[in-house]
């Protein structure tokens, strides 16, 4: 049967404008993906990763480049081979395996060798706000296993002081986006231990990483800007205890899964985390969380809208998405 591909730029409007160390944002801009065969439509989005370039303008012209192997038959092995890794595969890869779910009736996760599937908790995140509104914040989701606190170069342990009294039982991760220097990192760690942070998040910036190679500090770090795919692994041994895989970087769930691997065979443990965007760009993470300690998908429950029958978020407990809209 013919195959047909159909791919547009849209905006999802977030609940408040998402500060981070990098800047502000006050929407998610995306490309959605449909591929249509026999009947089905397999689904795909990516919102793409903004720091290197990529945009919903680039992402559709790379989608463009490679229509004629998609309306093929192109699969997701030919895909790896077609573009490199980022936004624009990741889409294509979703729609791949959501369209190769309905054509079987085998879901995604079956599909992707997960045997038994787990509950997925998220860390919901607080972007960069004055401190009273840190500890309000906090406050409102105190019920939350899982916090993530965004931080800048500057009071991070006034933000995290606010937090911790906002929400005494929460776990938390702390991501400073890459605004510290190493020597910043060891004078936060410390200052950071006494509120019981789990994980520091990509503290200094991509590139510096080696610097972190003698840290020996109370909390483990997790490299997330630092880490695309596979091949960034071996400079980040003896640097970070965790790496978050992201698969708007790794360009894709098939990308994700082989890079998962690697990490673990290299002695790192996994998290998982997203970019903005719907339902339908996280669900494939949630996959992916089948096999990771800490995960952070909480890109549609930053936003005002979403798919219709999306994902739901229950005191960071994730719902799959309903089965018509992805997997």
């Amino acid at each position: 049967m013919a195959r047909t591909l159909h791919a547009r730029q849209h905006a999802w409007k977030l609940k408040e404008p998402f500060a981070i160390a990098r800047g502000v944002r006050s929407e998610a801009r995306v490309v959605i993906v449909e591929l249509r065969e026999a009947g089905e439509i397999g689904r795909g989005e990516s919102s793409g990763v903004a720091y290197r370039g990529e945009t919903p303008e680039s992402m559709l012209a790379q989608i463009e480049q490679v229509r004629p192997a998609l309306e093929r038959g192109c699969d997701r092995q030919a895909l790896l081979r077609l573009l490199p890794a980022g936004g624009a595969r990741h889409a294509l890869d979703a729609a791949l395996w959501d369209l190769e779910a309905r054509l079987t009736g085998v879901p995604v996760w079956q599909r992707a060798g997960v045997a038994h599937w787990k509950p997925v908790e998220s860390a919901v995140t607080i972007g960069i706000r004055d401190i009273a509104a840190y500890e309000a914040t906090a406050r409102l989701h105190a019920d939350h296993p899982w916090l993530k606190v965004k931080v800048g170069k500057e009071s991070p342990r006034e933000a995290v002081a606010a937090v911790r009294r906002g929400a005494p039982n929460a776990r938390l991760i702390v991501d400073a986006n890459q605004s510290w220097s190493v020597e910043d990192l060891r004078r936060h760690a410390a200052e950071l231990q006494p509120y019981g942070v789990d994980l520091l998040e990509q503290p200094v910036a991509a590139g510096h990483d080696r610097g972190l190679s003698d840290y020996s500090g109370p909390i483990p770090i997790c490299a997330d800007e630092s880490l695309s795919t596979r091949d960034d692994l071996a400079g980040l041994v003896g640097c970070y205890q965790f790496v978050n895989i992201k698969l708007d970087k790794t360009g894709g769930l098939t990308a994700g899964l082989e890079l998962a691997a690697a990490a673990r065979a290299a002695g790192f443990r996994l998290m998982v985390g997203c970019m903005l965007g719907g339902s339908v760009s996280v669900a494939p993470g949630m996959v992916l969380a089948q096999q990771c300690e800490i995960c952070d998908l909480d890109g549609p429950w930053l936003q005002s809208e979403d798919w219709p029958r999306g994902i739901l978020y229950r005191q960071g407990r994730m719902s799959l998405p309903a089965p018509v809209i992805w997997g």
